[in-house]
């Protein structure tokens, strides 16, 4: 069975630079709002608010360059996968689509790339949803001592090309399921059908993932480095939604997010990690509220 967003949405190849196209979903008719998934998933994680959007929006739901159904281009220098090229994706995406402005939301990895479009491309992003992660900047500041042991994925994948992509399609299956299952609240969230989903589509992508996070450890660092020395920030009016990880790690979410997003505002969850498959609901209200603001 081929799963889809909804039943009623269309999908479509959107070419967004040369030999790069991204598989789109889109729903329902109204102002956009785009939603970028997160790791190790697809666009499908937004079925439950993608539906209830649906009613009154245009809902555009890609799969992220290297992830899912999109286009895998070859990791010709760190550049490929940054979250830079990554964001002028979207944002070309949802203009061939007729969309110039747009809420955005994104989830894990899709929210930095949510953020890095906020700050490149501000005449185009109205409003931004942040679902569980910080900056990237500040993601590496935090990670210290032995409880930057819960972030192990990203030392192993910041390694130079060819080192970690043989390690982790030996173990495809597991390596991408011990975060499906590990990082969710209630795992009946992810029915079986899905997690099967994310499972293919992740052991397909090995080497474009690997690329996308090696590049958080390169050239996103120093495009969050020189907007942090800059003073530049995001305009539009920004919603948080994370687990409370602070108290573990010693730090103040709230805080750090401040300092890039001037009209914050910052909730935290009792969900897991995969907070929109785990509870919609709360996703739908923050992402419902921060469009009215």
């Amino acid at each position: 069975m081929t799963l889809t967003l909804m039943p009623e949405a269309t999908y479509h190849r959107v070419p967004v630079a040369p030999d790069v196209e991204l598989n789109v979903a889109v729903a329902g008719s109204g102002p956009a709002v785009v939603l970028l998934h997160g790791f190790p998933q697809t666009h499908l994680m937004w079925r439950h608010v993608a539906a209830d959007l649906a009613a009154d929006h245009t809902v555009i739901c890609p799969d992220l360059r290297g992830y899912g159904a999109s286009s895998k281009p070859a990791e010709e220098d760190e550049s490929t996968y940054s979250k830079r090229t990554m964001a002028a994706d979207v944002v070309a995406a949802a203009r061939a689509l007729g969309h110039g402005r747009f809420a955005l939301s994104g989830h894990d990895r899709g929210a930095l790339v949510a953020v890095r479009a906020g700050l490149d491309h501000p005449q185009a992003v109205t409003h931004l949803l942040s679902l569980d992660v910080l900056p990237t900047l500040d993601m590496w500041d935090i990670l210290r001592g032995a409880e930057a042991k819960v972030a192990w994925h990203l030392y192993l994948m910041a390694q130079p090309a060819g080192i970690p992509e043989p390690m982790i399609e030996a173990t495809a299956d597991s390596f991408f399921a011990s975060f499906l299952d590990g990082w969710t609240a209630d795992p009946a969230a992810i029915p079986a059908q899905y997690r099967e989903e994310y499972l293919r589509a992740s052991r397909e992508a090995v080497v474009s993932i690997v690329a996308d996070y090696r590049a958080s450890a390169g050239i996103d660092v120093t495009h969050d480095r020189a907007d942090k020395d800059s003073g530049r920030t995001l305009a539009m009016p920004v919603t948080v939604m994370q687990q409370d990880w602070g108290a573990a790690l010693g730090y103040d979410a709230s805080s750090l997010w401040s300092a890039w997003a001037p009209d914050l505002k910052h909730v935290t969850t009792n969900a897991g990690h995969f907070m929109a498959e785990e509870d919609p609901g709360a996703v739908v209200a923050a992402l419902r509220e921060l469009m009215a603001r």
